[in-house]
């Protein structure tokens, strides 16, 4: 098994690659600059995202092994695992990273913000392609963020590289959301899957084991990450994908109980454990209960 480079912070991978220091939470990285940068398998402890301005192959992800292109933008986040697994040696490659601490953000309007980039979460096979200008724009705002670092620390320098970093990120959302929508017009298949995709849920039987299907589940059947395809859906639809795979049960639920199946069959065979549970997400999604809704019916 190859030796993982635990990365507790943003220098533990600096100094290993022999890039320059420059602040204690917040690193910037030119790798064309660097005369012994070497390959590392790293756990994060900190966000980092890293631009390769030249192929990179036979690189890990989690469990996976994937290529990265040119100009593509991948992300991780704390608790992630990525790199090369021939660790130690030394390379000459071109691109750029960022890594920040969480504790830089602690408290500020960014940290509220950082569920909505959901792109930390995305797979490999899902990194940002840039074009160029797309690559220019982030690589000046590293390279004004780097000038700020090699700086005198003053008052102002933690807002101020905090709002540099949140710059950045509001590039990659927008780059992402071009990409997505791009993708969304090639992929225009994907909410047929989808649907074939629930409905095989139930005529398998998948309910009995799995229960109530899950935006992960459906995700991971379509080869995507959970983010990704929740993107994806509501780049479609302008919902969440938990809300269409709700609203996809309650329409089964429904003609359920108009067919003569009781309550309780009708929740076992959505997949609910409990009754109560079933009953709670029908009234919430049409203002009545099964009972109530069986009882209009009836009249």
């Amino acid at each position: 098994m190859s030796k993982i480079l635990k990365v507790h912070n943003v220098n533990d991978y600096a100094r290993y690659i022999g890039a320059p220091v420059l602040h204690q939470l917040v690193s910037v990285i030119h790798y064309d600059e660097l005369e012994h940068c070497r390959h590392s398998l790293n756990n994060y402890d900190v966000y980092g995202l890293f631009i390769a301005d030249e192929m990179l192959e036979n690189l890990t992800y989690g469990l996976t092994q994937y290529d990265l292109h040119r100009h593509a933008l991948m992300c991780v986040s704390p608790g992630q695992i990525g790199g090369k697994a021939d660790v130690g040696e030394e390379i000459q490659t071109k691109g750029w990273a960022l890594l920040f601490d969480p504790v830089l953000i602690n408290g500020t309007d960014l940290e509220k913000r950082m569920h909505a980039y959901s792109f930390f979460s995305y797979n490999t096979n899902e990194a940002l392609l840039m074009d160029e200008g797309q690559r220019q724009i982030i690589v000046t705002l590293l390279e004004a963020l780097r000038e700020e670092l090699s700086g005198s620390g003053d008052d102002h320098q933690q807002h101020i590289i905090v709002s540099y970093i949140e710059l950045v990120l509001a590039h990659v959302a927008r780059f992402y959301a071009k990409q997505l929508s791009l993708q969304t017009a090639k992929t225009n298949d994907l909410l047929t899957r989808f649907e074939n995709l629930l409905n095989r849920y139930y005529a398998d039987g998948i309910y009995r084991t799995h229960g109530l299907p899950t935006v992960k589940y459906c995700a991971q059947e379509l080869f995507l990450s959970p983010n990704y395809f929740g993107d994806l859906i509501h780049q479609m639809t302008d919902d969440t994908a938990s809300n269409a795979i709700r609203r996809f049960v309650m329409q089964r639920a429904q003609k359920l109980l108009i067919s003569g199946t009781s309550i309780t069959q009708t929740a076992e065979m959505l997949g609910f454990d409990y009754p109560q549970h079933f009953t709670r997400m029908f009234k919430k999604f049409y203002g009545v209960t099964p009972k109530a809704y069986l009882k209009q019916m009836s009249r």
